[in-house]
């Protein structure tokens, strides 16, 4: 058996503040060994499931160089360093049995959570249009607001989406209190199209390993965190550690207590992973991504397919595939670094 650990900082139980996750920050050495316990309560649970499961653990903050290697459980491997083959699930293959997510945040635009972004500061939204055909899936059509829409699920019978009689060809169209109108097209053939769904760190990562047939057993964070990996994986296990009370503020388990309850978490995630399927997008995808500089804009259209939309700070490109799709979004977030000369 083979699992892949990816450990970001945001949503480790005692950090509620950028000092404890910036390598200039006061405060940051200590997140660091907050982040290195976290990721060894859950290599430990895993291995109290599959004693003789080969697990790899990437470092998925920042510079990627956060992890303690010293401190970290001598029975597992540790992925480090950047610029790396899928950024914060290196080391993930088709091989892979089971994808745990540890320490992770909100995406930008939600919360309140815990220091929410979508891959760094410049990367204001990410919308993915994809079909599902065919295919035990989940889809899930999503208001910039937050509010999780619709839910689709294929299990070779037909999709079922809520407001949909079986067997029907039907328009469904659904919205919460005060959020924008999302729609989800049904046709008789099985297809399913999801419009405008956002997708953040938890959404964009799940979905790469869902493309490799691979399933998120676990995520832990805070619990708008839990609650965004929720919609969009109801089987996976979600170990809430604080209670986000703002962007820098929240209510959170002791430590130890965490890591308790994360260990045993992840031994039984790894127990049922057979019951928790991928996250499974299918191509052609359109992707539209909100950037927040001009900058970032002019040179993400200098990417082949890759074209600025009507909208002042929109990009949009259409991928055969997800593997495509995601590679050009994380070349997108890279853009975003480079400042003017």
């Amino acid at each position: 058996m083979k699992a892949l650990i990816s450990v970001d900082m945001e949503g480790v139980s005692g950090i509620v503040h950028s000092s404890e996750t910036n390598p200039e920050r006061y405060d940051y050495q200590r997140g660091r060994e907050l982040m290195t316990a976290e990721a060894n309560a859950v290599i430990a649970g895993v291995l109290d499931a599959e004693p003789t499961a080969d697990v790899l653990v990437a470092d998925a903050h920042g510079t990627f160089r956060n992890l303690l290697p010293e401190q970290l459980d001598r029975r597992a491997r540790l992925v480090r360093g950047k610029p790396r083959a899928l950024n914060m699930l290196a080391g993930l293959d088709e091989e892979t049995d089971a994808a745990l997510f540890v320490g992770y945040h909100v995406r930008a635009g939600e919360g309140p959570g815990v220091l929410a972004h979508t891959m760094n500061g410049e990367i204001l939204d990410v919308r993915v249009t994809g079909r599902a055909q065919d295919e035990d899936v989940r889809i899930t059509a999503h208001a910039p607001g937050g509010g999780v829409k619709l839910t689709g699920h294929a299990p070779g019978e037909g999709v079922q989406l809520t407001g949909h009689a079986p067997g029907e060809g039907a328009q469904v169209t659904a919205h919460a209190p005060g959020e924008d109108v999302q729609t989800t097209a049904h046709t008789p053939g099985g297809d399913v199209r999801t419009t405008g769904r956002s997708l953040g760190e938890i959404g964009l990562n799940a979905a790469m390993a869902g493309h490799l047939g691979v399933p998120v057993v676990l995520l832990s964070g805070d619990d708008a965190a839990c609650a965004e990996a929720a919609a969009l994986i109801p089987e996976a296990v979600t170990v809430p550690v604080k209670e986000a009370l703002g962007m820098a503020a929240a209510v959170t388990l002791h430590p130890e207590e965490a890591r308790d309850r994360l260990r045993r978490a992840a031994a039984d995630a790894v127990s049922r992973r057979t019951e928790i399927p991928p996250l499974a997008l299918t191509g052609p995808l359109d992707v539209e991504v909100d950037l927040a500089s001009p900058h970032t804009i002019d040179l993400a259209t200098l990417v082949p397919g890759v074209s600025r939309t009507a909208g002042a700070r929109t990009v949009a490109f259409t991928a055969p595939d997800y593997g495509t799709a995601y590679r050009l979004i994380l070349l997108l977030a890279q853009l975003a670094t480079i400042r003017p000369a």
